[in-house]
């Protein structure tokens, strides 16, 4: 596996992680601080999907391209054999990746004014794009004991009671790295069920979930449970392929289906582009030992991180995640505000990692750290974390 330790310099080449962080940290000089935060991986995508994209590449014209029954077999395969989902090719649209999927479709589902739950802390796109949109979010706090996440759906009922049209669930959940299990999924399809609530279940980090944990994805359960569900998986996070940009938002309800791709008509929305499609396909059929064997390096590296930290820095906390390769670190015990560790970390240790607060206010005395990165590099910034904490 030693694919996964080649560090590869990845300064001036337009990489928001490694190349924006002046404006997203506002510092002047971030020449030397070392990016562990924004989820992108620093190792090359497989092999078979780098030559995919160089065999279109090589062909030399780039018309206009559509999503071929190929493709569509393609992720129908890989979610039948990775998660024993049996979908069809016909429940398939496509989109330029999961962020855009969400907006469209809290603008198809919903209205200006109209209620959207979402469960912080979580993934911070959740609340922007619907608030950009004129949409009201609808907060329900995972209930959170020693950096473990479980719903309450007592309050969850109770959320859904004020009017809620839509319900987007992070599966598996960012930041917090959880799996949720069988029994808390039902109980989210009864309850929206109930209330007549649509279900927007994001599945980005499905095929990231680590050794001895199981990700269900949540329209299975719907074809016993009832209720309306849209899920949106990608190649992307997957396999390191975020600025190709590729979704699939899948649904068995033909007028769902039918009211997406009227948006999509409505805002001229292309099929992927030709790269996008050669790239999917080939993840999707060739590289399914890369992914096992980048499981095993993730876990390795949380581990890592977990063991000497925790040892070294007093105040700390880590419990390590079911699924993503993100770690979610608990930092209350140290006493510090989130302004006096942010400015320790960047300043003194040259570490950019994620504040929690990024993730709603639940997220406070938390950080995110992204450890898809060689080993080497998840030494170095353990080494920086140890000399802020100093």
């Amino acid at each position: 596996m030693k694919e996964f330790e080649l560090v590869i310099d990845r300064k001036n080449t337009r990489s928001v992680k490694w190349g924006n962080m002046e404006a997203v940290y506002g510092v002047e000089d971030a020449s030397e601080v070392l990016p562990m935060w924004i989820a992108d991986m620093d190792f090359k995508a497989p092999q078979p999907v780098i030559a995919a994209m160089q065999e279109r590449l090589d062909h030399g014209v780039f018309g206009y391209s559509y999503i071929c029954t190929k493709c569509k077999d393609a992720v129908r395969t890989w979610l039948s054999k990775r998660h024993g989902w049996e979908t069809e090719n016909d429940w398939m649209l496509f989109h330029h990746g999961v962020v855009p999927a969400i907006a469209t479709v809290v603008e198809t589902f919903t209205n200006v004014g109209d209620n959207i739950l979402i469960t912080p802390p979580v993934y911070h796109p959740f609340t922007i794009v619907p608030s950009n949109q004129k949409r009201n979010i609808v907060e329900c706090k995972l209930r959170e004991e020693n950096g473990n996440y479980s719903i309450d759906f007592e309050a969850f009922e109770k959320s859904l009671q004020q009017d809620v049209k839509l319900f987007i669930l992070c599966h598996p959940h960012n930041p917090g790295g959880i799996v949720w299990t069988e029994d808390e999924l039902r109980n989210i399809l009864r309850l929206c069920k109930k209330y007549d609530v649509l279900i927007l279940s994001d599945e980005i980090h499905a095929d990231l979930v680590l050794p001895g944990f199981k990700h269900i994805p949540l329209a299975k359960l719907a074809e016993e449970e009832g209720g309306q569900v849209i899920t949106c998986i990608a190649p992307t996070k997957t396999f390191n392929l975020a600025g190709v940009q590729a979704a699939v938002m899948i649904t068995e309800d033909e007028d769902l289906k039918q009211a997406l791709q009227q948006n999509a008509m409505a805002h001229g929305q292309m099929e992927l582009n030709a790269f996008a499609t050669s790239a999917l396909i080939s993840a999707f059929t060739e590289c399914e030992e890369w992914l096992d064997n980048l499981l095993q390096i993730i876990s390795s590296n949380m581990d890592y991180v977990i063991s000497t930290l925790t040892e070294a820095v007093p105040g700390i906390q880590i419990q390590k995640p079911q699924a993503t390769y993100l770690l979610w670190i608990d930092y209350r015990g140290t006493g510090l505000s989130e302004k006096e560790m942010m400015d320790r970390l960047l300043n003194k240790g040259k570490l950019a990692l994620e504040p929690g607060t990024k993730y709603g206010e639940a997220g406070k005395g938390f950080l995110r750290m992204n450890v898809a990165t060689p080993r080497s590099i998840v030494e170095d910034g353990v080494k920086r974390f140890i000399m802020a904490m100093e």
